[in-house]
């Protein structure tokens, strides 16, 4: 089996398109889409065996991709890193910064160390990556740039580290899509989603994590290939008036209100066209 993309085959034929945290979940699904669809995909992440997989896959799946191991905080090892990639391959036309991560706590139990690591991966990092891929390749010739950040609408109980990153890089997205123009930046919102991610979280969270359908109009959760079709809308030529925007993906969750209770419905149809996509084991059965 092949990526059931929505797209048509060879929309980015030619291309070379970064994706950071492409080692697993939504970075893996979006790496495998963008590849199928002819780009060629540069993955971007700390741990090698991860990444040195996915290109695997990708490879076996008649797609071209090479990975490069980075740590998105590290200012200069960012630099090398995007040098590297355009020492090699001449040009970076597109980048999904994917790369993040968090943990559950309440504000109060958040350590001046755990806040400032949540915002050096979910905001500095994708800042440092965004900014050297500008300087160093599309500045002066174009390009496109999606940021992933999340659904933190109306805040982000729980987990509160990440919605003020997520937030800031909102607002860095609609920055640099008037000051890096005629490089298009726009974000991806994605909602609750299907991804490995959820296997991350500490048991106490399972019960919740199973629930979570309960609070969506669509009734469901979301599946990978979701949050990439929209990112590769983003990185097209489909896209070549739009910059500064942010795509949601998350169901109509934000739009629930606790005054008037969802009603009992048939969960939306589903798109999943990643053949290797793989259910976290909190989800299965």
């Amino acid at each position: 089996m092949l990526y059931r993309s929505v797209f048509r085959e060879g929309l980015l034929a030619g291309q070379m398109i970064v994706v950071s945290g492409g080692g697993s979940g939504i970075g893996r699904c979006i790496a495998h889409e963008l590849a199928a669809l002819g780009a060629h995909v540069a993955l971007i992440g700390r741990r090698v065996e991860n990444l040195e997989k996915v290109a695997k896959e990708i490879a076996e799946d008649g797609g071209k991709g090479d990975f490069f191991a980075c740590d998105i905080r590290e200012e200069v090892r960012v630099k090398e890193t995007v040098a590297e990639i355009v020492s090699r391959h001449g040009r970076i036309d597109g980048l999904v910064n994917n790369a993040g991560g968090q943990f559950p706590a309440p504000l109060e139990k958040i350590s001046a160390n755990g806040w400032q690591a949540v915002l050096n991966t979910n905001l500095m990092g994708g800042f440092l990556f965004a900014r050297e891929c500008y300087a160093q390749s599309m500045k002066g010739r174009g390009g496109a740039i999606v940021n992933i950040i999340a659904d933190m609408w109306g805040g982000m109980p729980g987990m509160g580290h990440s919605g003020a990153a997520r937030a800031g890089m909102l607002n860095f997205t609609e920055t640099a899509a008037a000051e890096w123009a005629p490089v298009r930046v726009n974000a991806v919102a994605p909602g609750w989603i299907a991804s490995s991610g959820l296997d991350t979280y500490p048991p106490a969270m399972q019960q919740m994590i199973r629930s979570l359908s309960e609070h969506v109009p669509l009734a469901r959760i979301g599946r990978e290939a979701e949050v990439s079709s929209a990112v590769v809308f983003l990185l097209s030529e489909a896209a070549a008036f739009v910059s500064g925007s942010c795509l949601r993906v998350d169901g109509g969750a934000p739009n629930a209100r606790r005054h008037m209770p969802l009603a009992p419905r048939k969960p939306a149809a589903v798109y999943d066209g990643f053949h290797r996509a793989v259910t976290p084991k909190v989800l299965q059965d």
